[in-house]
Order: C-alpha cells, then structure tokens, then sequence
C-alpha cells in the first residue's frame, strides 16, 4: 500500500519526538498507519496495539482493551511519552451495540487509568472521538460550541466516552479530536467514498448511492494523522478540537470529480434504502479552533485525495 505522496510527505522538519516513546492504540487499522508513518518522521519510537491475534513484535503489542489487567501490563512496558488512543469500533452500522459500548467506553477507560497508575506520566494523551457526536445539527457549519445530539450507538459510545475521559482529566494532559469524514488508501469499501472509487477502478457501469445532494465535509487522512502528530506537540489538555478541511462536497460533485479522474461516466442509481428521512443536506466542520492551536492545516483538495486513492 502506497502512503505517500509528493503532494503531502511527513512532516520532516519537525522532529520534536526525538528521544520519545509514542503509543498508538490500533496501530494497524486505517489511521494508525498513517498515524505511525507520522510520528516515525517527527523522530519518536513507536509502540502500538494490535488484535490479539494478529501478527506482534517488538513494536506491535496484541492487547485486549476490554482485558483491564492486560492494559495495564502493557502501558506498564511501554512508558508511553505520548498516546494517540484510535482503537475501538469505528463503523456506525456495525450491528453488535454490546460491543460498540463495550470497546469504546469501557476499553478507554481501562487505558486511561492504566496512564494514570504508572510512574511515567504521559505529556499528551489523544483521544480519537467523532464528529458523529453532533447529530443531525441544525447548523450548517459545526464548530465545538454546536451541542451534541448523538443518533446512533457509535455516536452515543463516542460521546459517553467523552464524558468518561472528564473523570481524568485532573490526572492526565487528555486532548479530545472529534474528526469529520476522512479517507484515503487503505480505507475499507464498506465506507462511502473508497465504494465509489473502486467502482471507477474496476470500470464498472453503474452504481447505488443514496441523496446526491447531500454534502459531506471529506478529509485526506494523511492531514488527519498531521493534526493528530501537531496536537500532541501543543497539547492543549481539556480541549476538544474539531479535524475536518472546512470544505464540503456534495456526492454528486464526488462522482463528478472521480468521473474526470477515472475518464468515464458512471451510471448513478439512486437506492431508496440508502437515503435517510432525516438527512442534514450540508454539514461542514469549523477548524478555526484547531488552526489557532496547531498552525495552518492545508488540507489537500478532494480532487488530489481521490486521485490518490484511484492509483492506490
């Protein structure tokens, strides 16, 4: 899998993890590679957790998050200088809600007091929320100040986590990201836009989407793994900060751009059973917030995130 481009590198100059050790829970999903390959570049040694399971190493540690004493026992090995917490079920429609709350609730709190009972303290403790947390706002520009309406089990695990975290706040530096859409190579198809994109690369003729109009704001997740990095150098402790690029897009206007990249148009069925009553037409996040805390963001336009992720 290609992670780089020459359009959005690793940010090589900053290297304020020289001599520092990193924890990345979930190092080998989508983000955590791009978080990894990140903090790598800023000069930290890198340690994660993986599935247990799934293949180990010095580096890569199989851990249960829901396994309270095996937490433990890991943030005990690794002395975690800085922690970016990605692990849990990030999938809205994933169907087990026991599940949804059990990793994503409880399975931080084990971590964070894990951090908390070891003689090492961390300076930055990242927790990845979601920009679900909002709901459907009434708002079409979302900044931290829009009050949660959660509408569904993931959104719900990701707010109560969120008040959770509160409870150590006095005990750790904890910074929260509630991160808009984002995508890139490697992102599973059962998301929307790495969907979209492998129909074009496999050629096919048609496919179903749900509202056209409706206008997601789309991130490359590269800058995501560049704000993730920033955030931990400035740590701001208490806050939360919204990761999202400002901009939205309309599916529509996807289809458009992924038709000029692949050199064909696709036939688009609208599918009944994907269009949602309820559904905000344009939702966009503010980063006004972050930009004053970590510096100018840049984000890639979708157009370059899609023509990456084409190539693959």
């Amino acid at each position: 899998m290609s992670t780089a481009t020459p359009d959005l590198q690793p940010d090589t100059a900053s290297r304020e993890g020289e001599g520092k050790r990193a924890l990345v829970t979930g190092l080998r999903g989508f983000t955590g590679v791009y978080v990894e390959r990140e903090l790598a570049a800023a000069g930290y040694e890198v340690f994660g957790t993986v599935m247990p399971g799934e293949a180990t190493g010095t580096h890569a540690l199989a851990v249960d998050l829901c396994d309270r004493a095996a937490v433990g026992a890991m943030v005990e090995q690794v002395q975690p200088d800085v922690v970016v917490h990605l692990a849990g079920i990030a999938f809205v429609a994933h169907g087990n809600a026991e599940q949804i709350y059990q990793v994503n609730v409880v399975g931080t709190r084990n971590l964070l007091e894990a951090l908390a009972g070891v003689a090492h303290r961390a300076s930055a403790v990242l927790l990845a929320s979601s920009a679900n947390i909002y709901g459907n706002a009434s708002v079409p520009i979302i900044d931290e100040s829009v009050a949660p309406a959660p509408a569904n089990d993931y959104a719900v695990s990701k707010l109560a986590m969120e008040y959770m975290a509160r409870l150590w706040m006095d005990k750790l530096p904890i910074v929260i990201a509630r991160p808009f859409n984002y995508t890139g190579v490697g992102q599973s198809e059962q998301f929307l836009l790495p969907k979209i994109v492998s129909h074009f690369r496999r050629r096919e003729r048609r496919i179903e989407l749900g509202n056209l109009a409706i206008a997601r704001d789309f991130s490359d997740v590269r800058m995501v793994a560049r704000s993730y990095r920033r955030l931990l150098a400035a740590a701001p402790a208490g806050e939360a900060f919204n990761v999202c690029s400002g901009r939205s897009h309309s599916l529509g206007e996807v289809i458009d751009l992924a038709s000029e990249i692949a050199g064909y148009r696709i036939e688009v069925e609208v599918n009944p059973a994907f269009v949602r009553a309820n559904d905000v037409l344009t939702l966009s996040g503010d980063h006004g917030k972050l930009a004053a805390a970590i510096g100018p963001l840049d984000p890639p336009p979708l157009l370059t995130t899609l023509r990456w992720m084409y190539r693959g």
